[in-house]
């Protein structure tokens, strides 16, 4: 717990691309402990890199989820979306009164809400947090938001961290709202351009389409476009499958079609699931058996 020095101990809840980054980046002065766990660990073909990873950013890797929260005055949980109500009922019953639980992962506000009434009641103080842009190249300074009755007093400690977080409301669930709300936008995009190009080339008319678009959208470099999304879709579909799922939950809940969000993460989950990581079109339609 925080020593007489006013350093604190962080804990972990996943230890993937945005934990691995942030830890990378975080000024350690105040930390007296920066520990993780991750529910992976207990995987002989996960555990290796878990390991790796920890080791290479000077983090304590632990090995069950008492070691890193039994005495955590700080967590941050970043798992996959669909994962992220389960975790937080799991290191509840590690937590003290007092504990900050900052909940960055990708769910609904409706998720976030339920996650903090599972916390609440032992006297941890949740915080929803939202990341909104690719935590590379930024790191620790990649933009978040945080909402909640305690979101002033974890943007303090993120402060000191070195992050650059900007509150946006006292009530749990608005800064994943506009988290969720934007990657209906952003990752719908990405499902447009990845049906638009897979169905051009497979069709033998992906030089006239492109032209066609570039002629509409100059300022916009389809080329580049087309094989960032193939990248992100392939390495990160399944995570950002989870996310889609949330956010047409949340439009669900809105009371309005959710048709847009739901495609979308078919579409994430698709490509998510191939056995390759690529930005070649050719590569990915291969994968999907089209070629």
């Amino acid at each position: 717990m925080t020593d007489p020095h006013g350093k604190f101990d962080l804990a972990l809840r996943g230890f993937g691309e945005a934990a691995t980054a942030f830890a990378s980046g975080w000024n350690r002065e105040k930390l007296h402990r920066l520990c993780a766990f991750d529910e992976k660990i207990d995987d002989a073909t996960e555990r290796p890199a878990i390991v790796e990873r920890c080791d290479l950013n000077d983090v304590v890797c632990c090995a069950t989820a008492q070691e890193a929260y039994g005495d955590a005055d700080i967590v941050v949980s970043l798992v996959y979306a669909d994962r992220a109500l389960d975790a937080a009922r799991d290191t509840a019953q590690y937590l003290g009164p007092g504990t900050l639980y900052i909940d960055g992962n990708s769910c609904s506000p409706q998720t976030k809400a339920r996650a903090a009434h599972v916390l609440e009641p032992g006297g941890t103080d949740y915080v929803d947090m939202a990341i909104m842009a690719p935590v590379y190249p930024k790191k620790q300074k990649t933009p978040i938001l945080l909402a909640g009755p305690k979101a002033e007093q974890a943007a303090a400690v993120l402060v000191q961290l070195g992050m650059s977080p900007r509150v946006v409301g006292e009530r749990v669930g608005q800064a994943s709202a506009i988290k969720l709300t934007r990657s209906v936008m952003i990752k719908g995009m990405e499902a447009v351009i990845a049906e638009c190009f897979l169905a051009a080339r497979l069709g033998g008319v992906e030089d006239e389409v492109l032209a066609s678009l570039e002629a509409s959208d100059p300022d916009i470099d389809w080329k580049k476009k087309r094989a960032y999304t193939m990248d992100r879709m392939t390495v990160h579909g399944r995570r950002r499958a989870a996310e889609m799922v949330e956010a047409a939950n949340m439009v669900a809940e809105l009371g309005l079609p959710d048709d847009m969000a739901r495609a979308t993460a078919k579409w994430e989950q698709l490509l998510g699931d191939l056995p390759i990581k690529s930005d070649s079109v050719d590569e990915v339609l291969a994968a999907l058996g089209k070629f």
